[in-house]
C-alpha cells in the first residue's frame, strides 16, 4: 500500500471531515475535483481507508452505559480464537474490540441501555460461552475523546 504527499494530505482532510465535497478536499489538497476522486477511490480499494464513518453519542441514542471489558479465555488455540473475534463481530452491544497481548486477550468497548441490559449480554455472551475463562469490566465514567483519526505519516519525496 503505497501512498504520497498528496495522498497523506487527503487522508489528513477526510480523517477531520468527511463529509465535505472532492471538490472542496481536491482545493485543500491542491488538486481537480476528479483527481481527488480517482485518488480516494484508490486510497479505499487499497484499504488505507477502511470505513468512512460517524461518530455518534452512545448516550444521545439511548445507550449511556459504556465498559470497557477485559476477556481472558480457557485456552489460546486459534480455532477458539478465531470463534471468540466471529462473536464480536456478529454482536451489535461489542462496538469495538481488540485482540491484545498481556494480562488478558481480548479488551472490548461495550455500550448498554442499561445495567440489567449489561447482565443479560454478559450472561448471554461470556458465561454461556465455554471458551471465556474470566471478564472483568471497568464501567466509563466519561468519555474524554472519540475518534479514529490516525496520525498520518508524509512520505519522504523521491
Amino acid at each position: 500500500m503505497q501512498y504520497d504527499r498528496t495522498d497523506a494530505r487527503i487522508l489528513e482532510i477526510v480523517q477531520k471531515n468527511n463529509r465535505l465535497t472532492s471538490e472542496i478536499i481536491g482545493e485543500l489538497a491542491g488538486l481537480s475535483a476528479t483527481a481527488c476522486q480517482r485518488r480516494l477511490k484508490r486510497l479505499r480499494s487499497d484499504g488505507i481507508i477502511e470505513a468512512d464513518v460517524s461518530i455518534v453519542s452512545a448516550k444521545a441514542v439511548g445507550r449511556p452505559i459504556q465498559m470497557l471489558v477485559l476477556v481472558s479465555l480457557e485456552r489460546e488455540r486459534a480455532d477458539i480464537i478465531d470463534r471468540f473475534k466471529k462473536a464480536i463481530k456478529s454482536s451489535a452491544e461489542v462496538v469495538n474490540g481488540f485482540y491484545v497481548t498481556g494480562d488478558a486477550d481480548f479488551v472490548l468497548y461495550i455500550t448498554s441501555r442499561t445495567m440489567e441490559d449489561y447482565e443479560q449480554f454478559t450472561r448471554r455472551f461470556f458465561y454461556e460461552n465455554p471458551d471465556i475463562k474470566g471478564f472483568k469490566t471497568m464501567v466509563v465514567m466519561d468519555r474524554v475523546k472519540a475518534g479514529f483519526a490516525i496520525p498520518v505519516e508524509v512520505p519522504d519525496a523521491d
